[in-house]
């Protein structure tokens, strides 16, 4: 797959705002477990927490449902986290050799530019381009605002 450049980005942010407003998104990430017979000699490497065996489709899908990046074939047994830490994705994300634009003004806000992220859920680490839920207690207004803001654009 051809790797996005900056404009790319932009153009994928643009599709995030227009369809779950949600600015300065560039993608929404998860891993799917795909199924697989138990490999030869693998012993438990393979067997997922649900039960059966797998390798991990780790995405970055846009908001037009079409994957941007991937990564392909972890363990089962490995968390999301741990495999999109590990993956050449999150290596270029965290050296930014991604391209991603420079950090922009949010609509209707005064404060500073804010980075262009990745939106994922609380299987994910807190970086300066990954966001996640806040944890669901006791949460004021704003933050299940932008729980659910955040839900919106994890749906792509």
């Amino acid at each position: 797959m051809p790797t996005p450049k900056a404009e790319d980005w932009l153009r994928i942010a643009r599709g995030f705002y227009q369809s779950a407003q949600f600015p300065n998104c560039i993608g929404e990430l998860d891993g799917k477990h795909i199924r697989v017979k138990k490999p030869p000699h693998s012993g438990s490497r393979y067997f997922n927490y649900k039960q059966y065996f797998s390798v991990v489709l780790m995405a970055l899908a846009d908001s037009n449902y079409k994957f941007v990046i991937v990564d392909i074939g972890a363990y089962g047994s490995t968390s999301d986290s741990s495999i999109f830490s590990a993956s050449r994705m999150g290596e270029r994300l965290r050296q930014n050799q991604l391209a991603l634009p420079e950090p922009s003004s949010l609509p209707g806000y005064a404060g500073p530019p804010a980075p262009f992220v990745i939106v994922a859920d609380e299987g994910f680490a807190l970086s300066p381009h990954i966001l996640r839920p806040f944890p669901r207690r006791d949460l004021d207004e704003r933050k299940r605002i932008f729980n659910y803001r955040l839900t919106r654009a994890r749906r792509y």
